[in-house]
């Protein structure tokens, strides 16, 4: 049985975008295979939402979580625009 050799991450490093972009064009060029992204397109800083931890009351969850179900969203998006209606 031929002896397993590892990999030695320690030397490896990361891509560079520019070196993701040379093989992507070399990819599409030899293969004809595009290579686009799957997925949400990324957001820029002033669409990024911030994580955080908050404590409501169970009367609250309970309201967005009908709401939420009743139009067909995450109750997480229903709190958030009933914040946003108040900051406004």
């Amino acid at each position: 049985m031929p002896k397993k050799i590892e990999f030695p991450f320690e030397k490896a490093r990361r891509i560079t975008p520019e070196e993701v972009m040379t093989a992507e064009t070399a990819i599409q060029e030899q293969f004809g295979i595009n290579c686009s992204r799957i997925g949400r397109p990324p957001k820029s800083e002033t669409e990024k939402y911030q994580a955080v931890s908050i404590r409501l009351h169970p009367q609250v969850i309970a309201w967005a979580k009908t709401e939420a179900k009743k139009r067909g969203v995450g109750y997480q998006t229903i709190i958030n625009e009933a914040l946003l209606k108040l900051s406004v």
